[in-house]
């Protein structure tokens, strides 16, 4: 029997839409520059803006409290709460969709692909092709929807002896028209494979790089999944997380005048680029053909770069699908109506793992990765 009735999963999942279709739809603040290097600079709040061939990063920071026998957050502290839809910080977490265990039970996409950083605490993945997984504390998913597939990401709460913070990004990355109709697909970049790039300037101030996609000072990134945007260098498709010591300097090279660049600074004080003063908790949108010298301020300071060239086709979303044309739109529907994508076999939309903190990824040819708990 299934966790959720079909009723209320089909308002989980339209709840889902309305979500994202909502957030696509705001105007967002910000102000243009003068400075040739700087083209706009906005405040960060939940939903980041990106630019093309991005979609859109979520900056997912919750203080989830410790966990009962079954991972779940303790029925006392769901009290007061929108369950089902619950995106508002209350006692420093929210539930998202989930019930007893935050996350997102199974939802459909299609279309584009995520990109998943999780800086700290774990995530459970389940997909409709029989993949499970659980990673965290540095790993990153990276996962192809293609031509339609279902998900669970669920956020389990694996201590009972301690709290359970989380923290990631999840970013949408398009695909281009070519590959949204290839199989889906997901691969694991495990923490401790992932490059770091040590970067020290010339009065002897560290910066740390780690590169999830793209080449940075000459060193390359892991292979994304194999029909991304990405998977072709020629794309300069970087995602790049940045530390900063007080007073470091870093550069970011030129690269094309067609290049969507985004620096996300999310932990720190302020940082400058040429003239300018930025703060924590903002968005600089950067030229793509300048070189681009950061120097840090005071604080240790952290942010996460999204660049790429964009992909010129027309873009067409409603909530978890994104394509080319409202027709494709339409046919998105019926489909998933229709087929479910595959359909679910699970016996439940928002599974768990065993407890432990363990890593692992099982893919549905039957390939298993296990990888325990990482340390950094």
């Amino acid at each position: 029997m299934s966790y959720y009735s079909i009723n209320n999963r089909t308002k989980i999942v339209i709840k889902i839409f309305r979500v994202i279709d909502n957030f696509l739809n705001l105007v967002y603040g910000g102000y243009d520059m003068k400075e040739k290097q700087i083209l706009k600079i906005g405040k960060l709040d939940f939903l980041w803006e990106t630019d093309n061939p991005f979609l859109f990063c979520a900056h997912h920071k919750d203080a989830f409290p410790k966990g009962n026998d079954k991972q779940e957050v303790d029925a006392k502290q769901l009290s007061g709460r929108n369950i089902g839809n619950d995106f508002q910080i209350k006692d420093g977490f929210r539930m998202y969709h989930g019930d007893k265990v935050p996350g997102f039970p199974a939802h459909p996409h299609r279309g584009f692909e995520t990109v998943t950083i999780v800086l700290e605490g774990f995530v459970d993945h389940t997909d409709g092709n029989g993949s499970t997984g659980r990673y965290g504390n540095g790993d990153v998913q990276w996962m192809t929807a293609g031509s339609g597939l279902q998900h669970a990401e669920m956020f389990p709460l694996v201590y009972k002896e301690k709290e359970n913070p989380l923290d990631l990004f999840q970013i949408w990355l398009n695909l281009p028209k070519k590959s949204k109709f290839t199989d889906p697909y997901y691969k694991m970049l495990w923490a401790e494979d992932i490059p770091v790039i040590d970067v020290v300037d010339n009065s002897g101030k560290k910066s740390k790089v780690r590169l999830i996609s793209g080449t940075f000072a000459d060193v390359k990134s892991l292979t994304p999944s194999p029909d991304s945007w990405a998977a072709n260098p020629d794309n300069h498709v970087g995602v790049e997380l940045i530390q900063m010591e007080p007073g470091a300097i870093i550069k970011l090279p030129a690269v094309s005048e067609t290049l969507s660049r985004n620096v996300y600074y999310y932990i720190g004080e302020s940082i400058g680029i040429g003239e300018t003063i930025i703060e924590v908790n903002h968005r600089a949108k950067l030229a793509g053909n300048e070189e681009i010298t950061i120097t840090n301020g005071a604080k240790v300071s952290y942010m996460l770069v999204l660049e790429g060239e964009p992909i010129q086709e027309p873009v067409v979303q409603y909530g978890p699908f994104v394509m080319n044309t409202q027709k494709e739109i339409q046919e998105a529907f019926i489909d998933f109506q229709k087929t479910e994508f595959g359909g679910w076999s699970f016996d439940r939309y928002d599974p768990v793992n065993s407890s432990g903190d363990s890593r692992f990824a099982r893919y549905p040819d039957g390939r298993v990765e296990e990888r325990g708990p990482f340390k950094s």
